[in-house]
């Protein structure tokens, strides 16, 4: 394939847990695609990640390199200036973000550096350089508690917590740049993810590879928070149909499976053979937490024809043994001090 046949694909956060994911779709997916990786590599951006593409390229009989790595800020509006000039991108995926909400209880400075500021940026580049399509990654989160009842894309955004709230306004800076400068933008709005290579700070690998190292569970409150869950190769190819396939200035929600906490718990527990109780420790629940996340996913697979492929009971047994399998891949991320620091205060409930 000659150069000028290729689509440059711009990736931002492919270094993170559903960004890797999404990374090795397109790159097993799309072979016209040459993808681009922008990654600032904070503390869950983790080039084991993508190691199986690297090694793909370095063993690669074409002279074309499919996939490039750029270590970056989406923030810095000067290198986003040289790559958008630089790769005239088809697609713009932005994965780039902090997610995790207990850290943004403890400290908000870096959600709203990225979450927010990331999201102004990469925006403006994408007017600036006429790119024909940038699919925002959202949450459901956006929506806030839904006691009752399913949030759908019209439903009104009542964020609870710091990191969805710094994920609203994103989302809604977005929404008026469509309005007002017609800036060719999906958003996709997605449930809870489950798979491999999830930063080990998170419910289902933590609970794992703590009974693993025979270690509490922290629990908040009673565990009973539903939450609904979904793979991480459906989410990934939900956010692949939408780029694809959708008209533009849409949003999606992307659902799953409803389920608590604890339910989440003695799932692992049971394909461990083990009895949780030994192992779950209920500590200090989150200030103002949510009870319950629920969006309506039906737009989605009405629209765009698409529908999940794999199930939590299925595929639960496949994470464990991933995560059983890859004691390197998280002991070296449980060993480092951004993880230990954060840890001490997750484990034991201090949000102040």
């Amino acid at each position: 394939m000659n150069s000028d046949q290729y689509k440059n694909i711009l990736v931002t956060g492919g270094y993170g847990f559903i960004g890797s994911h999404f990374i090795r779709r397109l790159y097993h997916k799309y072979p016209n695609y040459r993808i681009f990786n922008l990654d600032l590599l904070t503390y869950a951006g983790n080039q084991d990640n993508l190691l199986d593409i690297e090694e793909l390229e370095r063993h690669s009989t074409t002279k074309e390199k499919r996939y490039h790595f750029i270590y970056g800020d989406i923030c810095d509006v000067r290198l986003l200036d040289i790559l958008f000039q630089r790769h005239n991108f088809e697609m713009v995926f932005n994965f780039a973000a902090e997610t995790h909400v207990d850290r943004s209880i403890i400290s908000m400075g870096d959600f709203i550096h990225t979450n927010i500021g990331g999201v102004r940026s990469l925006t403006e580049a994408v007017r600036k350089y006429n790119v024909p399509r940038f699919i925002h990654i959202s949450t459901d989160e956006i929506y806030g508690s839904v006691d009752t009842g399913y949030s759908n894309e019209d439903s009104p955004l009542k964020p609870s917590n710091p990191y969805s709230s710094s994920k609203a306004a994103a989302d809604l800076i977005l929404q008026s740049f469509i309005r007002t400068h017609n800036v060719p933008a999906l958003i996709v709005r997605g449930s809870n993810n489950f798979g491999t290579h999830q930063y080990p700070e998170k419910l289902i690998p933590l609970s794992i590879c703590n009974i693993l190292e025979n270690k509490k569970i922290p629990v908040h409150g009673e565990g009973k928070h539903i939450r609904s869950w979904i793979h991480v190769k459906d989410y990934c190819s939900a956010i692949d149909c939408v780029g694809h396939n959708s008209p533009l200035y849409e949003a999606y929600n992307i659902s799953g499976e409803e389920k608590t906490n604890i339910e989440i718990l003695n799932m692992i527990a049971k394909y461990l053979d083990v009895d949780l109780n030994r192992y779950k420790e209920h500590i200090a629940d989150r200030p103002g937490a949510d009870t319950r996340y629920a969006v309506d996913g039906s737009k989605l697979e009405k629209n765009l024809n698409w529908k999940p492929e794999y199930s939590l009971s299925v595929s639960m047994g496949e994470i464990i043994d991933w995560y059983q399998h890859n004691k390197d891949w998280w002991n070296k991320i449980r060993t480092k001090k951004e993880y230990l620091d954060h840890y001490k205060k997750q484990s034991t409930g201090q949000w102040y």
